[in-house]
């Protein structure tokens, strides 16, 4: 499952092809778009009036927002108490995900991202409460990016036509800002729902999980998802993402169900423990890996595998 790599690889062509003209007016399909359709077919579908997002209700007042027409195919989260609502992730910022959110739930709502790359803050200047870690990696990346975000419109990392409304040539990462700060082990109170902050660093310093205790649901940002897992960029760090995977390895008998940051939205909780177990193997030297672009490789173990630097 190599959509997110490809992505990466099509960075490349930035320096050889017009990047806006193509996003926009190309007619070919890239070879990941529609991958994913099976793991969305027995699940709920609720309509949306914007069509460069599809919404899914996953479990109980939890909704999924997927946007299957960029590479990344990420994943927001809409979490829905009876005071309040929090919203895990807003997305790559093509399309307008504050105006999905209030559709679903008119409770005030405030934000909580996985970490703060580009593809999980697109929209986070929509919404007036939002939750941050306290990192630096944080305070740098809410200052906004312009590079990531027109990496993201590469050719090949857009399936169909952009929005109408979409400004591709002057697509950014807006600034947004943290108007509080949290720490692990924090608790939100959404009003008959809590979710408890899992500091879980590794694929960025600011990386989080949220845990729903009571309904066995961990949101597992990209610590976890299904498919390839990057783990080759300057802020990953290796030994904070192994120690981080054996902490929710250990929660595993205690949940039903992974919701995920990219590709599917659901996976069973036993693949924590295979994920943790899976990473030791890689770092003892004991799985051989492929070459996958410069200075990059793969390693697979069964049906997990993790993108890496040759470092």
């Amino acid at each position: 499952m190599l959509w997110r790599f490809q992505a990466m690889l099509a960075l490349i062509a930035l320096a050889v092809a017009p990047l806006c003209a193509h996003a926009q007016s190309s007619t070919a399909q890239p070879a990941w778009c529609g991958e994913n359709r099976a793991a969305f077919a027995h699940l709920k579908r609720v309509p949306s009036s914007d069509p460069w997002f599809e919404v899914y209700k996953v479990a109980p007042n939890t909704f999924a927002i997927y946007e299957p027409r960029q590479s990344e195919e990420v994943i927001s989260y809409l979490i829905v108490g009876a005071n309040r609502a929090a919203m895990f992730d807003t997305g790559m910022g093509i399309s307008d995900i504050h105006k999905v959110a209030t559709a679903l739930t008119h409770l005030p709502i405030t934000v909580l991202n996985s970490h703060t790359h580009n593809d999980h803050v697109g929209g986070n200047w929509q919404f007036d409460s939002i939750d941050g870690m306290d990192t630096a990696f944080t305070r740098a990346n809410a200052k906004g990016s312009t590079a990531d975000a027109q990496a993201e419109l590469a050719p090949g990392n857009v399936c169909g036509s952009l929005p109408r409304a979409f400004d591709a040539q002057n697509y950014s990462t807006r600034p947004w800002r943290v108007t509080h700060w949290i720490h692990d082990g924090d608790k939100i109170d959404l009003g008959g729902r809590t979710l408890e902050i899992l500091a879980t660093p590794g694929h960025t310093p600011d990386a989080i999980c949220l845990l729903d205790r009571a309904s066995g649901l961990l949101f597992t940002g990209d610590t976890f998802y299904p498919g390839t897992i990057w783990l080759y960029r300057p802020e990953t760090d290796l030994d904070a993402y192994a120690r981080s995977i054996q902490r929710l390895a250990v929660l595993a008998p205690n949940l039903r169900m992974l919701l995920c940051a990219h590709n599917s939205p659901i996976a069973g909780p036993t693949v924590l423990p295979q994920l943790a177990a899976a990473f030791a193997q890689v770092r003892a030297g004991k799985i051989p890996s492929t070459p996958a672009g410069p200075g990059k490789v793969i390693y697979r173990v069964g049906h997990i595998s993790f993108l890496m630097d040759l470092r």
